[in-house]
């Protein structure tokens, strides 16, 4: 069964905050649905500072995420204002085009962790309207000396209820000490465990924050375990099957898709606008940078 270490990159997001990167990678673009994988923080900010991440588009995909420390609030063009508080998960579907910004708060100081992910779109469903769910509660289980939280699909008889599109799961594990246990797995399933703090073994080898850990289909057991304080997170699905495109904050099936979705969001159509954002909008990269990858 195939096995893969796959590093994570450093990149910048907002004003300045650095975050790892583990999808996608250059070994790996998917993981089952899940095409994007970010782990911000954990970062300390004073009054009127924290994460500013002005409007912005997406088309194609859904962009999930959970918070693990802090207030994030999420501003988007059909008019929600959504505070995420720590165990929340924020879940947007762009489908065939809407906008957004996140925001920390900024009349106080604080500090934040997230996790922000994307899932794309299956071909069926990524012309859909757009909308947005706001999940305050979800399922968790206690297993050998970890707290998992269900953050999407199903695992132990617990449903999360975030609404997705492909067969899918992720999971929250978390422990303050020492801990092991057998996650039971879905075999159709490929898997990615992530190590956001502390160190583990998993599946029998090391992990440690900035790798991801890749499991192939055909394993239906995984063993977790830590000598000390720790978090992981797992993502799974079913191999997606279809070939996508990711460019900017775009995931579609042609070049020609996403330079006509630049186009409109350099215009001010489509997308719609966002009220009350910290920032300014996005500058879309150059045109010309997707030609060079095969647009028309």
């Amino acid at each position: 069964m195939t096995i893969e270490r796959l590093e994570s990159r450093r990149a910048i997001v907002g004003d300045g905050f650095e975050i790892r990167r583990a999808l996608p990678n250059r070994h790996r673009r998917l993981i089952g649905a899940w095409c994007f994988l970010d782990h911000a923080g954990p970062a300390d900010y004073p009054k009127g500072g924290g994460l500013v991440v002005g409007p912005h588009p997406h088309i194609g995909l859904q962009t999930f995420t959970w918070a693990i420390e802090g207030s994030i609030l999420h501003t988007d063009s059909l008019g929600y204002r959504q505070l995420i508080h720590p165990g929340q998960v924020n879940l947007m579907t762009a489908g065939r085009g809407i906008s957004h910004a996140e925001d920390s708060p900024a009349d106080a100081s604080g500090r934040f962790q997230l996790a922000q992910l994307w899932i794309a779109l299956p071909d069926s469903e990524r012309h859909r309207e757009p909308a947005f769910d706001h999940y305050p509660e979800l399922p968790m289980l206690e297993r050998g000396g970890f707290r998992i939280t269900v953050l999407a699909g199903t695992f132990a008889g617990e449903r999360a209820p975030a609404a997705v599109y492909s067969p899918l799961v992720g999971l929250d594990l978390t422990a303050p000490g020492p801990a092991r246990t057998e996650l039971v797995l879905d075999a159709d399933f490929e898997h990615g465990v992530m190590a956001l703090e502390g160190s583990a073994h998993v599946g029998g080898e090391p992990l440690e924050p900035g790798a991801l850990l890749y499991f192939g289909t055909g394993r239906d057991r995984l063993t977790v375990e830590s000598a000390g304080p720790v978090r992981l997170l797992l993502v799974g699905g079913r191999p997606f099957g279809e070939e996508v495109l990711l460019w900017w904050n775009f995931v579609a099936r042609t070049y020609g898709e996403m330079e006509q979705a630049t186009r409109d969001w350099l215009e001010g159509g489509r997308f719609g606008k966002v009220e009350g954002a910290r920032g300014a909008p996005l500058v879309a990269p150059d045109l010309a940078q997707l030609r060079m990858r095969g647009g028309n």
